[in-house]
């Protein structure tokens, strides 16, 4: 039976999803628990490569079970191998052929920065503590210009490969709720570090050191100098994979070209 499951992991002590030859990752930690569970390691496909320290609230693997365990029955037979900050929500039937990073659709990932000169013991490691006062009305106009397919080079960090670096973002919110600031990004898919990119670049018209109309200049500029700082791992959470086209994933309207 070849299966989806969905996770979600606090990836604070972990180095990504993709496992590494000298640093612990989430895709090992599963599969351990997975051999535990079957007796054997299957081999699994996730859905996006994460960096270390980045988060999930909806992270899929798909795989073939090597003895079927029904769907509803999975979650609960895989967590009692895993450590208690990954869990395995929710489990489904998928055809032969299905992979969960090429069968996705679109992907959501949201960033969280808590705005305050004052940490909160609560968000500890869940996200970026920027002490000094930034302005979410100035960063929602900034985000807006990502929306739409342009060549996104200038948010790619030195070492990425991806030839083509054009990209569909669907939509790009900003929004505060007290002292906390978070940007929801859709895209059909993203360049290494990109969401991390856009988050700085975003501080960068929050703080007023960028004006929010300069980001089409940005992205035209192709160039990885005149974006922002790539935002600590930390703030990022893989939210979630579309594998079934939602009604936002549409052409977009360009905001910046």
């Amino acid at each position: 039976m070849h299966t989806l499951i969905t996770l979600k992991f606090n990836g604070a002590r972990y180095h990504g999803f993709q496992v590494q030859k000298n640093a612990l990752s989430v895709c090992e930690v599963l599969q351990d628990a997975l051999e535990r569970l079957y007796g054997t390691r299957p081999p699994v496909k996730g859905c996006s490569r994460t960096d270390a320290g980045v988060h999930a609230m909806g992270y899929c693997v798909s795989y073939t079970q090597p003895k079927p365990i029904a769907p509803r029955k999975l979650p609960l037979a895989v967590n009692r191998f895993l450590p208690d900050d990954i869990r395995v929500v929710s489990a489904r039937e998928v055809p032969p052929g299905f992979h969960a990073r090429y069968s996705a659709i679109c992907k959501e990932y949201l960033y969280r920065i808590h705005n305050s000169p004052i940490a909160d013991p609560f968000q500890n490691g869940l996200c970026w503590r920027y002490p000094a006062p930034l302005n979410a009305e100035k960063m929602a106009r900034a985000a807006a210009y990502f929306v739409g397919t342009h060549d996104f080079a200038s948010f790619q960090s030195v070492g990425g490969d991806i030839a083509d670096t054009r990209r569909t973002v669907f939509f790009a919110r900003v929004r505060r709720e007290g002292e906390d600031i978070s940007f929801h990004v859709c895209a059909d898919g993203y360049l290494y570090n990109m969401v991390r990119i856009m988050m700085g670049t975003l501080v960068e018209a929050g703080a007023g050191r960028m004006e929010p109309e300069r980001v089409p200049e940005v992205i035209r500029g192709r160039d990885r100098a005149l974006a922002g700082d790539t935002a600590p791992a930390g703030g990022l959470f893989l939210w979630k994979v579309h594998y079934e086209k939602p009604d936002f994933c549409v052409p977009a309207q360009s905001g910046g070209e």
